[in-house]
């Protein structure tokens, strides 16, 4: 009995008939269900690594965002240069920082190291599914990293922040509205993973996550900078704008500072998913021929 097929005995279930061969001399998929089954159980390997380096993961996605909440909303508010409405503003703005760049990380940095160092890719391409199904999961692991990451922020920014709230009756349309934030984050980071050289990653990530992270709104509302209108259009081509500003388009009052309409917010979103989405698994297929 062969190696592939004894461990698949032994787990409990049947042979694979087709373990050991080349790609090339595998049968086309059973259909629609083998190809499911198989997306989730490469996407579920991923999950059940995460939760064994938990402690890794938490260190990564809340170290940098709590000295945000800390510094600019509390240390500069008791020092009296923020005023008391500015922990409003700035939750929801981190929340959606946190769901952006950590969907971004999580999808770039892996996809460089697959292709380039560890070649763990090559395992994932053998598998009986499409290629451009592997770069979806990609999108899809990365996107629930960033889910996870965003929702983790709004209970510590209640235990930071004195005058910050999140209204519960807002709470599932704030999660949608997250989880397309988080999914354009991942498409961003699939076209950085598939197309930036990794002997530059370095430079790439310097000269992309920073821009990304001070133009998106974040620490400010879109509409406040309408005295500063070239920085007020640099932030408009800036998806992380339109998730921190779909947040607080259903968080802030209505007499508060105006945000940008939730359906631009979201017809911004969509396109951004669609377009960088495209080029990212465009670029997929290009790394994974070669």
């Amino acid at each position: 009995m062969s190696t592939a097929t004894a461990t698949t005995a032994a787990a409990g279930g049947a042979p694979d008939p087709v373990a050991g061969f080349p790609r090339e001399l595998r049968p086309e998929p059973a259909g629609v269900r083998s190809v499911t089954r198989t997306f989730f159980f490469i996407l579920w390997r991923d999950v059940f690594v995460t939760g064994r380096e938990l402690p890794t993961f938490l260190a990564q996605v809340l170290v940098e965002p709590f000295f945000i909440l800390f510094v600019f909303g509390k240390v500069l508010g008791e020092l009296g240069f923020t005023g008391g409405g500015f922990q409003q503003v700035l939750l929801p703005g981190v929340v959606a920082l946190n769901a952006f760049l950590v969907s971004l990380q999580n999808t770039a940095l892996p996809l460089i190291i697959d292709f380039s160092w560890s070649k763990e890719i090559e395992d994932r391409l053998l598998a009986p599914i499409p290629t451009f199904l592997v770069a979806v999961e990609k999108l899809v692991f990365g996107m629930l990293r960033g889910i996870v990451a965003s929702l983790l922020m709004i209970p510590m920014g209640f235990l930071v922040l004195d005058h910050a709230s999140w209204p519960m009756d807002r709470f599932p349309a704030t999660v949608g509205v997250l989880l397309m934030g988080a999914l354009a984050g991942s498409t961003v980071g699939l076209t950085i993973g598939t197309l930036a050289p990794p002997r530059h990653i370095s430079i790439v990530f310097a000269v992309t996550l920073t821009p990304l992270m001070f133009t998106g709104c974040t620490q400010f509302p879109w509409h406040g900078l309408a005295e500063v209108r070239w920085f007020q259009v640099l932030c408009t081509l800036n998806p992380l704008t339109y998730v921190t500003e779909g947040i607080r388009s259903l968080l802030l009052p209505p007499g508060g500072p105006g945000s940008i309409p939730l359906w631009v917010c979201i017809s911004a979103l969509t396109a951004a998913i669609l377009i960088f989405g495209a080029i990212g698994i465009k670029g997929f297929h290009r790394r994974a021929q070669d």
